[in-house]
């Protein structure tokens, strides 16, 4: 989750400031978005506490935004390094929250799955086995079964996102016939795949919609399953890996594959033997 951050930030870099600057500055307007927050809740943070805290200050809203970005690309590295993980993931969540709700109309899936992994990290236990500083590790290791409490809410948040995307697919019939793939290949800016290879392998399409939403509908059984565990987690990440190399979507597509490993797989180091007697 560190590194999608750091991605994150250094994918928006260039169009920061036009995509969250003011009404009259940005490319939409965040007040626009955040008006529209605020009409249904004004507790959800935005971009505009921020903002408003650092004009009281003598600060432009152009710096404001500058020192925002800093401080997630500065948050996604502490948590890259395992260096104090706690703040930088409560930082982290907090700021991404307020820039995917600032920018709502030009948010999509990748940010609501951010919101979500760093607001696990946030609460669950410290990795501090992959810390850069291994010695802390050995002094405070994490509780396992607050751990596996964690990972396991995770795990059931993952079979509810996929059975009733998969169950939404398979109701409609664009995911039958492959219409639904076909528009969105060919649709801008997600047209990386060329209409002509498409065409030309059109009757795969049906296929790969009934597998998508097969795969998907069937996740919380198979993945549950110690037997088809790891099959169905190479089939889900490969399902992602397509997703973002075909339509561009390499955020989207890497925050899904992290989630899906810190839920399921089996990656965790061993734990150190103690010596023998006598040795």
């Amino acid at each position: 989750m560190g590194v999608q951050v750091c991605l994150y930030c250094f994918w928006l870099r260039r169009d920061w400031s036009s995509f969250l600057a003011g009404t009259g500055s940005g490319l939409l307007g965040r007040q626009i978005s955040e008006a529209l927050l605020a009409w249904e809740t004004s507790l959800v943070p935005t971009l505009r506490w921020w903002v408003n805290s650092a004009q009281q200050l003598g600060m432009s809203e152009q710096a404001a935004l500058v020192v925002c970005w800093l401080a997630l690309l500065s948050a996604g590295i502490c948590l890259a390094l395992g260096v104090f993980f706690r703040p930088a993931a409560i930082v982290a969540w907090l700021l991404h929250l307020c820039v995917a709700k600032s920018g709502g109309f030009l948010s999509y899936g990748v940010d609501n799955f951010m919101t979500i992994g760093l607001f696990y990290l946030m609460l669950a236990p410290a990795p501090r086995a992959f810390s850069i500083w291994p010695q802390r590790s050995r002094k405070r290791s994490p509780d396992p079964q607050l751990l596996g409490f964690f990972r396991r809410v995770l795990q059931i948040h993952l079979c509810f996102v996929y059975f009733f995307s998969g169950l939404s697919k398979a109701l409609g019939n664009g995911w039958w016939d492959g219409s639904n793939i076909w528009r969105a290949l060919i649709r801008p800016p997600f047209n990386l795949v060329p209409p002509e290879f498409l065409v030309s392998w059109k009757f795969f399409l049906p296929l790969l919609g009934i597998s998508i939403w097969a795969v998907e509908l069937a996740y919380p059984v198979m993945i549950s399953t110690r037997k088809t565990r790891t099959l169905w987690l190479v089939l889900v990440c490969a399902m992602h890996i397509g997703v973002g190399v075909a339509m561009g979507m390499y955020l989207f597509g890497l925050v899904m594959i992290v989630l899906n490993i810190a839920g399921f797989a089996r990656f965790a180091p061993a734990p150190a033997k103690l010596p023998a007697a006598g040795g």
